[in-house]
């Protein structure tokens, strides 16, 4: 067994960027838990490579399905080195149209979901004094889009607690970093993604341009989910990794250029906003 073999909890494996980083990992030898929805998809990782591989049935929504797969990981392979808050989706269309249900669903999955793996892992890896937590974001956790407001408010959220995470932990060992993907090939923007319907005229020219947009991408994306996979085995193996990386050009276009636009309005207006102290 390698020296530098590392264990990961990957939540979300059964498709997208969760099952190709889990493909990656155990092509180079690593030791992966792998969490899902349906039995038989357990049953299918685990018999991937005996010793390597372990499936587990988790909903995120569900505290203690979490709870017992992180327990029954570490019985399985001793100790846990990566946790990967990958499982998640998109739900989009308008603030005003998207139901309350349907909101709350969104940050139980995309922000609730991590926010409980975290409690579950974090006795263990304080224990060890060692360990990363990816927290897979979006560009949109950085970047308002108009189509996408309550998915990007999970998103948000999502960044605020792992860039908190980072400070708390950082004197621990414990390395956070919040990756933030642009669009990959994946089934993010069609099956896996929620739309709901623009029926306010307002809306049609932001909301739904965004919706056409998105939908025309699915299956065209630049982003490679291999590749991506790749920067990822890499990013853990740093001594001192980030607590952002971003991944695909689309994403560091975007970004860069919010960045720039951002402190441009903030110079702009800090004659309302600086005079305010005692």
């Amino acid at each position: 067994m390698p020296d530098t073999q590392k264990t990961w909890f990957i939540t979300g494996a059964s498709t997208g960027l969760g099952e190709a980083l889990a493909s990656v990992l155990l092509d180079k030898g690593e030791r992966v838990v792998g969490t899902f929805r349906k039995s038989e998809q357990v049953e299918e990782f685990t018999k991937r490579k005996s010793g390597h591989s372990l499936g587990v049935l988790v909903d995120v929504t569900d505290e203690a399905q979490i709870q017992g797969a992180v327990a029954h990981a570490i019985v399985a392979f001793g100790y846990l080195d990566v946790v990967v808050n990958n499982a998640g989706y998109g739900s989009l269309g308008s603030i005003e149209e998207i139901t309350e249900e349907e909101t709350i669903r969104q940050f139980s999955v995309n922000m609730m979901g991590p926010l409980r793996v975290v409690r579950a892992v974090l006795p263990h890896l304080r224990e060890r004094k060692a360990g990363h937590i990816l927290n897979i974001t979006s560009v949109g956790g950085f970047i308002g889009m108009a189509h996408a407001g309550i998915y990007n408010g999970s998103k948000f959220a999502l960044e605020g607690l792992g860039e908190s995470l980072a400070a708390q932990l950082a004197p621990l060992g414990i390395h956070v970093t919040n990756v933030e993907p642009g669009p990959f090939r994946t089934k993010w923007a069609g099956e896996s993604a929620t739309y709901t319907e623009v029926k306010i005229a307002d809306y049609d020219a932001t909301v739904g341009a965004g919706l056409t947009a998105s939908l025309g991408r699915d299956g065209n994306q630049a982003g490679d989910p291999v590749k991506a996979a790749e920067a990822l085995y890499q990013l853990v193996r740093l001594p001192q990794p980030p607590v952002h990386l971003l991944l695909g050009g689309f994403a560091y276009k975007l970004v860069r250029e919010k960045l720039q636009n951002l402190l441009k309005e903030i110079d702009d207006f800090a004659y309302l906003g600086e005079p305010t102290d005692f």
